[in-house]
């Protein structure tokens, strides 16, 4: 048995999450418009997490931030490439070497009943693998014509269930679906 694994995540309309350098100025731009106060959801989506898995992108963009985003939930990193972690890491971070599905059994051994999948590979690896259960993506109006996609070519289809979709007065469509099966 695993947790269960969601995303919460925003992509520009035609699909990207980050330019091609890795930069979410278009998102930072974008957040600038949301209402003081509203969070589309996030800050009770993030309540019913226990553990993040997060690819090195996303681990480097959330060490950029001037507040590290995650508060004190535990944080696991996939990456080919890094050897050590950061020196700025929280210490709530820890490298991964384990493969996806063995991680999530020792998540779930260690209490994990919801764990946060983030950052665009991650993202594409959990979902070819069948891991994901539900993905909440918020498309944000705003073409950037190139950049990192959500998601990469796959395996197979995957079928998905529309559980909410939610047009926000600031331009933000968010959409929730249930990941179905692979078809």
């Amino acid at each position: 048995m695993i947790p269960r694994c969601s995303v919460f995540i925003a992509t520009s309309l035609d699909g990207y999450v980050a330019r091609d350098n890795g930069s979410i100025d278009w998102l930072e731009k974008a957040n600038a418009t949301v209402p003081v106060g509203e969070d589309c959801g996030y800050g009770e989506f993030f309540s019913t997490v226990d553990a993040l898995v997060v690819g090195r992108n996303t681990l480097e963009q959330a060490l950029s931030f001037p507040e590290w985003p995650y508060a004190a939930k535990p944080v696991h990193v996939f990456s080919r490439t890094m050897q050590v972690l950061p020196a700025k890491a929280p210490p709530t971070v820890r490298l991964v070497t384990e493969q996806t599905t063995a991680l999530l059994r020792s998540l779930m051994e260690q209490g994990a009943n919801h764990v946060y999948v983030d950052g665009g590979q991650t993202i594409q690896a959990f979902l070819a693998a069948g891991l994901l259960q539900e993905m909440t993506i918020t498309t944000i109006p705003v073409l950037l014509g190139s950049g990192k996609p959500l998601f990469g070519s796959l395996p197979m289809d995957i079928s998905l269930q529309l559980v909410m979709s939610k047009a926000y007065p600031f331009g933000f469509i968010q959409s929730k679906y249930r990941v179905k099966s692979s078809a």
